[in-house]
């Protein structure tokens, strides 16, 4: 039996911020548990629903010195059985009673130094040794530190491999090196450009990738934009040194929760076969529920997003009046930075009947836009994989999206010589040619019904479900063990 242990900040059903929980959630349980002992271990947060919390198991306890700065501190240990995962719950009231899994940095920093550090501490007294640590983000950048420097002590820690997962390179736990070293204990000498110091402080992540035996992030094409300045945050130089180390594995959905033929909060089930008939009750139902001009004949642009800078919200506004003419309707969700979502609700006021801006997030909505949209706009600044396209591919809605890291390895744009794609993308970070390939996907809509039809069919055709990644990552899962023996 082949052991891993994948540690993390967040987890459906748990807890959830990103797609980082959804990653979480969902791969474990694609492994063959013949073969496959596959355990997860999160922060026992309070606010994991009382659902959850009350059915957790009290497997020990033990007291654990940090750095100077932390000290000794308790924690315990929580287990729960679910849909055949075990998980681990690291206790510690101090750190994990919350609202909400993040707060400021180095309050951040501080916690989860002293989780990636429980992580570790806890293995022994659970007696459970696995192959491999799958650890994601920053927020589990120091586990594979600890591993190679201070846990090498203990023969139980030896032959541990650990993996590292960039889901998303912008954030990497970064303060002072002297508040790091306070609150993790780790000797001076790691503190060296080439481990953990970067530009004169501190960072978690950058020692994860140092340390980490291998790196995957969540698509091919971010593997590779992350070993360039432009998307690298300061580190190309560190995972261009690594790159015989790195691989790209683009992240899946869950292909039953997302189903339009089940999913029971669209107006109206449809399926492959008979889109052409039933996917616009969901358009015409949606119109009425935002107050937009009753038309399926309309084109419906839908937009779910964080408002945030990365996801090329700049652009649209720069050509956001070219874009909602009077045969054109753009549906918004999601909150972020105010001056986006007050830019959405400027238009919402003034194109009532064309614009509908709903500043919050709501999945029953999204899916209902997912179900009603022709098309789906990503124009994203970088994008590591990018869930929102495949789940408009399995709802039968085009995305439009900028080709940059997992959006450019999952659409395909379409070839109106070859009749073929599934997509419509564009290349420059530029206003204009987003105005452009939004215009020429209304002239394909609006003229070329058929070619239109057959490009939704294409993308509801595609398998993103888990299937394909979980193979990936078996493979690198044996690869590492092999290693090892």
């Amino acid at each position: 039996m082949k052991k891993v242990l994948f540690a993390a900040s967040e987890c459906v059903p748990f807890v959830k911020t990103g797609g980082l929980a959804d990653v979480v959630g969902a791969l474990p349980k694609e492994f063959n548990k013949e073969y496959w002992d596959i355990r997860v271990v999160l922060p026992n947060y309070t606010c994991i629903p009382p659902y959850f919390r009350d059915k957790f198991e009290y497997v020990t306890n033990f007291n654990m010195a940090c750095g100077p700065y932390i000290g000794e501190k308790y924690v315990g240990i929580m287990k729960y059985e679910y849909e055949g995962i075990t998980y681990y719950f690291i206790d510690n009231l101090e750190y994990f009673e919350c609202f909400y899994p993040y707060s400021d940095t180095r309050y951040d920093m501080e916690k989860f130094t002293f989780f990636d550090k429980a992580v570790l501490s806890m293995l022994p007294v659970i007696d459970f040794k696995p192959d491999i640590i799958h650890c994601h983000d920053w927020q589990t950048g120091l586990i594979p530190v600890y591993l190679k420097n201070e846990f090498q002590a203990n023969p139980f820690f030896w032959g541990i491999k650990s993996i590292m997962t960039i889901h998303n390179l912008k954030f990497q736990g970064i303060w002072d090196i002297k508040t790091l070293q306070g609150l993790s204990g780790l000797d001076p000498s790691l503190f060296t450009p080439d481990k953990l110091e970067f530009n004169k402080a501190g960072n978690m992540l950058k020692g994860g990738l140092v340390y980490a035996d291998y790196i995957t992030t969540v698509s091919e094409s971010y593997a590779q934009e992350i070993q360039t300045p432009y998307y690298g945050e300061g580190l190309d130089g560190l995972l261009s040194s690594r790159h015989f180390d790195m691989q790209g594995i683009v992240n899946g959905i869950d292909y039953i929760s997302y189903d339009p033929n089940t999913d029971m909060r669209l107006y109206k089930n449809y399926n492959v076969t008979n889109f052409r008939k039933l996917k616009k009750v969901n358009k015409e139902r949606l119109q009425q529920d935002m107050d937009l001009t009753v038309d399926t004949g309309k084109y419906m642009i839908g937009l779910v997003s964080r408002l945030t800078d990365q996801k090329g919200l700049d652009l649209i506004n720069y050509c956001i009046e070219g874009i909602v003419d009077e045969n054109t309707q753009l549906v918004v969700i999601g909150t972020g930075e105010g001056r986006y979502e007050n830019m959405f609700r400027h238009y919402a006021w003034k194109y009532p009947d064309r614009v509908s801006a709903n500043i919050c997030y709501s999945d029953d909505l999204a899916r209902k836009l997912y179900g009603a949209a022709d098309a789906f706009l990503m124009p994203s600044r970088f994008e590591p994989c990018g869930l929102t396209q495949m789940i408009s591919f399995r709802y039968g809605t085009v995305p439009i999206v900028r080709e940059t890291g997992g959006l450019k390895d999952t659409v395909e744009p379409y070839n109106e010589y070859e009749h073929t794609g599934d997509g419509f993308s564009f290349k420059n970070y530029n206003g204009d040619e987003l105005l452009n390939i939004v215009n020429y996907s209304k002239f394909v809509y609006f003229t070329k019904k058929a070619e239109w039809n057959k490009m939704v069919e294409r993308g509801m055709q595609k398998d993103f479900s888990w299937k394909n990644s979980q193979n990936k990552y078996e493979n690198l899962y044996n690869y590492l063990i092999g290693e090892q023996f």
